[in-house]
């Protein structure tokens, strides 16, 4: 058992016999005779449904551990997503929609840590950015004008907006929430 005033973004709670992860926790101190509250903004584990909800600052919650697995992914199919372990062999499925936005950079035989609750894969652990290849891009319109931006294809297929100086076969760093450019890796 935690303090709500000791929570901390990426924590795994329990709460009314659901599991949640700690998105946010802004503590606000209270004045005279109030006293202070934790505001949480808290993601669902298993529906992935977002919530709010305020804690008195003494109040105690129930904080859980995740299992994480280091694991290969397989292949998609319909809605689901496999995933093996590399020793074991044991295969797992996840739902697509627990990816997120990081299932366009996923490709077969890639190694990730998958989160476990109690036996039960909860989650993939996403990197905030990944690195990719440009596979085409069009010539430079002027190279002194860096604000201009032009479209590149990546290996992976997607498309995405990249300053006139990147070139075909340069590794850049892309942003897995966003699928922005952030920079050329030399």
């Amino acid at each position: 058992m935690v303090l709500a005033s000791d929570l901390r973004p990426k924590m795994v709670i329990r709460l009314d016999d659901r599991v949640f992860r700690v998105l946010q926790a802004e503590y606000h101190a209270g004045g005279g005779k109030m006293h202070g509250v934790v505001h949480a903004k808290l993601c669902d584990v298993q529906t992935g449904g977002l919530t709010e909800r305020r804690f008195r600052q003494n109040e105690r919650v129930e904080e859980m551990e995740l299992q994480r697995q280091a694991m290969e992914y397989l292949y998609e199919d319909g809605d689901l997503c496999f995933f093996m372990h590399p020793e074991t062999f044991e295969q797992v499925a996840l739902e697509k929609e627990r990816l997120g936005p990081f299932i366009r950079y996923m490709e077969p035989n890639q190694r990730m840590d998958v989160e476990f609750l109690e036996g039960t894969p909860i989650q993939v652990r996403c990197p905030e950015t990944v690195e990719l290849r440009v596979q085409t891009t069009p010539e430079p319109l002027h190279m002194d004008n860096s604000s201009v931006l032009k479209s590149a294809i990546l290996e992976n297929g997607m498309e995405v907006e990249v300053p006139q100086f990147i070139k075909d076969g340069d590794l850049v760093r892309i942003e897995v929430e966003t699928g922005k450019y952030l920079k050329r890796i030399r």
